[in-house]
Formats: structure tokens, sequence, C-alpha cells
């Protein structure tokens, strides 16, 4: 029964609506370049130790939190369309790439090890609708602040669009 709760909870869904154009706002998804300025939480940075954005690519990044440390996470890009979706996994990992647990990585236990992500593009006029879509559950993303954290990161990615 346990089980079947988790799997009816609803999964992290949020749209934004950017002011550039769609290919603009891919490539911020894409070019490592420019994920640093932006693809991390608020007084976080992001490193990438490899990133290759393509569809059977990878990724290996960390996100340098001063309050919580660091967070490893590696994974695989099942889909790029460009300018219209990214599909890709997300794995908690150590500094080596190897997979940990959920608590061992700083979430709560129940928090999946490996989660995918669905971001799509759509055209709106001269602006961006971006949809994204996580594969954990939203109530568990508000609770951890990773709901909160795509909302503020969208919010620096609008500003760094508009400059």
């Amino acid at each position: 029964m346990e089980q079947n709760n988790k799997q009816q909870e609803k999964e992290l869904f949020i749209t934004h609506l950017f002011n550039a154009p769609r290919e603009l706002v891919f490539e911020a998804w894409t070019d490592p370049e420019k994920l640093i300025h932006w693809y991390a939480p608020d007084g976080c940075t992001i490193e990438f130790k490899s990133i290759d954005v393509k569809q059977g690519g990878t990724f290996h990044s960390c996100i340098h939190d001063p309050v919580h440390g660091e967070c490893w996470i590696k994974g695989f890009y099942k889909e790029v369309t460009f300018p219209e979706k990214l599909v890709f996994s997300m794995i908690l990992t150590n500094e080596n790439g190897h997979n940990v647990g959920a608590t061992e990585a700083g979430k709560p236990d129940d928090w999946p090890e490996e989660t995918l992500t669905t971001v799509t593009f759509k055209t709106i006029g001269n602006q961006t609708k971006l949809s994204i879509h996580q594969t954990v559950s939203e109530a568990d993303a508000k609770q951890t602040g990773a709901y909160q954290s795509w909302i503020k990161m969208f919010k620096r990615l609008d500003a760094i669009l508009l400059t």
C-alpha cells in the first residue's frame, strides 16, 4: 500500500515563461559556460567535472553549498532535440562518480537515487514557455527546497537572458 501511495503522489512539474527566443533558452541549458551562471540554488555554485550535451552524452557535476556541503550528480542525456526538448537522468554520486544513497548525498531517505528530468521549450510569440518535469514527489521537492530552487534559478536565468 505504501508503494502505491508513493506512486500516486504528484511529481514535480513547473512551467516558466522566458522573455527570450527558445533557441537562446535552450542554449542556456546546453552550454556549460552559460550553465555555470544560473544552474545552482541561491548562494551555491556549480562545477562540471565533465559535460557532453548530446543524445547518449553524460555529465558529472557538483553543487557547492556553503551550508550543506557538496552534492555530486551524474547523468545521461537520453534526448537532445534542439531547440525543443531535453531529457536527462540525474543520479546521486560521490566525487569519483560512484552512485551513493540518498542519505549519503544529504537527501531524505526516500529520495530517489535516480530521477528523470524532461525539459520542453515552446515558442509563444517572442517568448519561450519552458516546462520541467522531474520524477520526484513535488511534496518532497518542496520540503527539501529543490522546487523553490528551480523557481529561483529560472528567475536568475531570466535576468541573464535579458542582458
